[in-house]
């Protein structure tokens, strides 16, 4: 009988064990379909540190959302459908292919790195990571396959516009991390360099640190979101990681970080640029928050962007 109940409390220890896996894989993992309708629609940030640029925010998504684009689709290694929109600068314009933030919309983070763009001369490609708007997929994998979605459209970009195409990678917050993965892969040499903003430097210390400002124990936390990574969402968050691909990067890469993010600390991206190999910047900009570099400082922001870059990334139509 002792074996009986012995048994018993082993199943429900483990049920247990797996409900609470499931609850932390869909708070930090799920994403559910999305509605057609609300497609493109206007969003932005919340919260006080965004108030000061909400209007400027508005501004860059009306005149973004006025622009021509075309929208193109892939199909990604795993069988999702992919989409993104191409705003055209000038033809032969070096493009910019832009990654979005976590639980973000191309349209809500990418819109003022539209406008950016064209300030620049560049053209900007704007992804809907997987998850997100048009794209398919429902499972956020903090830039473990986003990186190899990014890969996919960087072929489809030499293909469809050619073998003399220039491409920066760029991305802000999770969209950041999942280019600076991507650049610790073999790239083609239309691939001339990478702009990260406000990434963290591994899936890890990212869920880790918002487990610990949430008052969770990180070691328990932590444990059952990666159990539940891997049971639900068939992926380890610590397979990969940006400090770790930098190590192996080859193209140039500015980082951009403001130094009062309260969500991905300034010092992560201090990590992934203490490990890059390649050639390197970082600029951190007075009293930014997560996200809020170039809306913060727009002219320290595009001069080292010109400084950095310089004629490699310079229209030269």
């Amino acid at each position: 009988m002792a074996f009986v109940w012995i048994g018993l409390g082993v199943v429900i220890l483990l049920a247990a064990v797996l409900a609470v896996a499931y609850i932390c894989f869909r708070m930090a993992f799920y994403a559910p379909d999305r509605d057609p309708a609300k497609f493109d629609a206007e969003s932005f940030p919340t919260g006080e540190i965004y108030e000061p640029y909400l209007e400027q925010m508005k501004v860059w998504s009306q005149e973004t959302m006025a622009l021509p684009r075309e929208m193109f689709s892939i199909t990604s290694f795993d069988g999702l459908k992919l989409y993104g929109k191409y705003f055209e600068c000038k033809k032969g314009a070096p493009i910019e292919l832009m990654f979005h933030g976590y639980r973000g919309t191309a349209q809500r983070d990418l819109s003022g790195g539209v406008q950016r763009c064209f300030k620049l001369g560049h053209s900007a490609f704007i992804v809907d990571q997987r998850c997100s708007e048009r794209s398919e997929g429902n499972v956020i994998t903090f830039g473990i396959r986003e990186h190899k979605d990014c890969l996919a459209w960087v072929d489809f970009l030499v293909a469809h516009f050619g073998p003399d195409v220039k491409i920066i990678l760029t991305g802000i917050s999770m969209g950041a991390a999942t280019v600076l993965m991507a650049a610790g892969k073999p790239l083609p040499p239309n691939v001339i360099g990478v702009l990260a903003d406000c990434g963290y430097n591994s899936p890890k210390d990212i869920i880790k640190k918002v487990i610990k400002q949430r008052g969770i124990p990180v070691s328990v936390g932590y444990f059952f979101v990666r159990l539940g990574a891997r049971i639900y969402g068939r992926f380890d968050p610590e397979e990969y990681a940006p400090q770790e691909a930098l190590r192996s990067c080859t193209v140039p890469v500015i980082f951009f970080h403001g130094d009062n993010d309260a969500y991905v600390p300034c010092e992560m991206s201090r990590l992934n640029f203490d490990a890059c190999a390649s050639r390197k910047m970082l600029v951190t900009v007075a009293g930014a928050g997560h996200g809020l570099a170039y809306p913060a400082d727009p002219k320290k922001y595009l001069q080292a962007l010109r400084d950095f870059f310089g004629e490699d990334a310079s229209y030269q139509g």
